[in-house]
């Protein structure tokens, strides 16, 4: 019942050499720049990002907006009962490791730099009213917690979404041009894909370069606390090129375990600390605060979500808040979309869309609410010293609040422990998102080329030197606004794309009558068809499907069991019923994928009389994968078909002359088309029957 094929080397993944050179040149070009000419650099930022801030600062207010309205409509709308792939498909994690996960998606080295910083400053500092207020104290949290809340997590839960539908539900490459196929079909393989994904390139590292700047202005003030490591640029190049080679030895030797080790670690210790703090400090006013945060944030969301300050001089405050922050959420899209695509699939949209805009932000809420209440209460108390210094050397700011509580070193040395993992994490896992961004890759469990991670890994290090010559966090912090504006455009390209995926998909289920129909309403003079299944109108996710995509031995057993074997005993009932003689035989085919799979075979007869049979036979078949397919399993070199195959009397059914190949696949078809395509060769074999063709 199979055939075999010699086995084929295992593919390695392929460079996307127009991705890769465009993204390097530009990065490159830039690097070098801002550090043979950093004062230049740091004037053309200047006026780059005033550009962008006063033409197109709307639109990035508008487009953060949009977004979380359109992810609400996703999860609340029908669209919610969809899955993240098939619709039978399950989870692949349990509820309590996928909520841990998100967990610790929301946690980075940027929340120890700004859960201080931000709410100090925005308190002595607020964009309209009075500082150093009633009022100035409970916006400043809220505003902190507007920058790092469910605005932020939508364009995340937006950039996961696209990664995910297409990649599970349609079997479409993991990158971000296949969501684009519905929009502009093959044009995503040309010029148009390969744009967008240096886009989205020039975003993410970008995005991390300001990561790890922060961080490294934060560690290298740690380690002076601790143990005297000089403030200096020339410190923080050595933290960054410290960065750069533990980021190389991960990507060379593939300790994927042990960074996924580090961050459980770390989630833990920064429970830890913040639990340190709650219990340390004035846990009653706290308490309070949280509460009234809560309140405040969501009474208040509506308006700062739209408020663009068009009457009041607050252009400055915009550019150096809000809009960076918006910029920077954009810019880590992709990198953080894609982990978030990874850990969910066969989740319910709903699910999703819920558990990725509540679950960070939950621990988020709590982090920044402890943590910027705490410095709050210390500014209000008097200490306008420590405020002061928080707003000139914010990178101070979060240990100058731990020097306040017993323990001072100890915690001091916790949380640089934790701000050197997130940072030595964000290194490693950026350079290998990286390296797949420019690779054709088709498989999740499938990444880019060790060289090409090591590549981006050097890459994201001199970038962040070259910006912290220009002008340090400042300039980092400018760079990611004008390099975030491009790939917010491709923002509302997926919005677009998964609104038309949506209208569009059949549904998977017909009523018995429609079966009665498809069977009377065949047309008699049957044409010539190249293509067996071009009657069925397959959809274009269908036909893509079809074109790209290589099942596995359970993949089509699944197939052949729940979606063909259904539709041939539907087409039984309706044979039976008429008077005509049908059976049903379901077999298993063993010994293939190596001699360890059994798959499911079946097969309809209907008897006319003794001499006219109609035999229509789905059996999986093993075949060799093409050489240019990447594959799900480093080693697996096979993919199957569910063929079907028609006969009459034991000849082919082709013997009819009506040109209908034998053996073709009817694999990612519905179980109503199955039983139009059962109907049709049953229609066309009475046809040809009553012509006198002799079987």
């Amino acid at each position: 019942m199979s055939r075999h094929y010699p086995t084929a080397a295992a593919v390695k993944p392929r460079v996307n050499w127009n991705v890769f050179i465009s993204s390097a040149v530009i990065i490159t070009l830039i690097a070098l720049w801002a550090i043979i000419s950093p004062r230049g650099a740091a004037n053309v930022l200047g006026s780059a990002v005033a550009y962008v801030t006063d033409t197109m600062g709307w639109f990035y207010v508008l487009t953060t907006v949009v977004v979380l309205l359109f992810m609400a409509w996703v999860a609340i709308s029908t669209n919610g009962r969809r899955r993240l792939g098939p619709d039978d498909s399950k989870p692949q994690f349990g509820s309590y490791a996928w909520a841990s996960m998100l967990f610790a998606a929301g946690i980075g080295v940027d929340l120890l730099f700004f859960s201080v910083a931000e709410p100090v400053s925005q308190y002595y500092h607020p964009p309209t009213g009075e500082g150093k207020s009633v009022e100035a104290a409970r916006q400043a949290v809220v505003l902190t917690l507007f920058h790092y809340g469910i605005t932020g997590w939508a364009i995340y839960a937006l950039m996961g979404l696209a990664f995910g539908y297409f990649a599970y539900r349609f079997n479409l490459p993991l990158s971000i041009r296949s969501a684009l196929y519905p929009l502009v079909g093959k044009r995503i393989h040309g010029a148009l894909g390969d744009g967008v994904e240096v886009a989205a390139m020039l975003g993410t590292i970008f995005g991390v370069a300001t990561s790890l700047g922060i961080g490294v202005v934060q560690l290298n003030y740690g380690l002076h606390l601790l143990v005297g490591i000089p403030i200096s640029l020339s410190s923080q190049i050595a933290l960054v090129a410290v960065a750069v080679i533990i980021a190389t030895i991960s990507a060379v030797s593939g300790v994927d375990k042990g960074i996924k080790r580090l961050s459980e670690i770390n989630v833990g210790l920064a429970i830890f600390l913040v639990l340190y703090v709650f219990a340390s400090g004035r846990a009653r006013f706290l308490l309070n605060a949280l509460v009234m945060n809560i309140g405040d944030y969501f009474t208040s969301l509506p308006g700062l979500s739209l408020n663009t300050y068009a009457f009041d001089n607050a252009s400055a405050w915009m550019s150096a808040w809000t809009l960076f922050f918006w910029a920077w959420w954009v810019a880590w899209a992709p990198f953080v979309g894609l982990f978030l695509a990874r850990i969910s699939r066969g989740r319910t949209l709903r699910q999703y869309v819920l558990g990725t805009l509540t679950i960070p932000f939950l621990f988020v809420l709590a982090w920044v609410s402890i943590f910027g209440n705490s410095a709050l209460s210390v500014v209000r108390s008097g200490n306008d010293k420590f405020g002061e210094l928080a707003i000139s050397f914010p990178e101070r700011a979060f240990y100058d609040l731990l020097e306040q509580y017993p323990g001072a070193t100890f915690v001091a040395a916790l949380a640089s422990l934790i701000g050197l993992l997130l940072y030595v994490t964000s290194a490693d896992s950026s350079a290998l998102v990286m390296a797949n961004f420019t690779a054709h890759i088709t498989d999740a469990n499938v990444d880019g080329p060790r060289w090409s991670r090591i590549f981006w890994a050097l890459a994201t290090g001199i970038l962040t030197i070259s910006m912290l010559l220009v002008g340090g966090i400042p300039a980092l912090q400018s760079a990611t606004i004008v390099m975030g504006l491009p790939f917010s455009f491709v923002l509302y390209l997926l919005m677009f794309s998964l609104v038309r995926t949506f209208n569009g998909e059949p549904e998977k289920v017909a009523t018995q009558a429609q079966l009665h129909s498809a069977i009377e309403q065949l047309a008699a003079d049957s044409p010539t068809m190249h293509d067996p299944l071009a009657e069925l109108n397959l959809t274009w996710a269908q036909s893509l499907s079809r074109a790209t995509s290589y099942p596995d031995a359970t993949t089509c057993n699944e197939f052949i069991e729940q979606t063909a074997l259904p539709a041939l005993r539907q087409v039984q009932k309706v044979l039976t019923e008429r008077g005509i003689n049908t059976v049903i035989e379901v077999d298993t085919v063993g010994g293939l994928a190596g001699g360890t799979v059994q798959v499911t075979t079946a097969q309809m007869r209907a008897t006319l009389d003794e001499k006219r049979v109609f035999t229509y036979t789905i059996v999986p078949m093993e075949v060799a994968l093409p050489s240019f397919a990447l594959r799900a399993e480093p080693t697996r070199d096979i993919y199957f078909r569910a063929e079907a195959h028609l006969a009459v009397e034991g000849r082919h059914f082709d013997s009819f002359s009506l040109d209908i190949p034998s053996g073709y696949d009817l694999m990612w078809l519905t179980s109503e088309q199955v039983r139009s395509d059962i109907s049709r060769r049953f229609e066309q074999f009475i046809e040809a029957s009553h012509s006198g063709i002799p079987a």
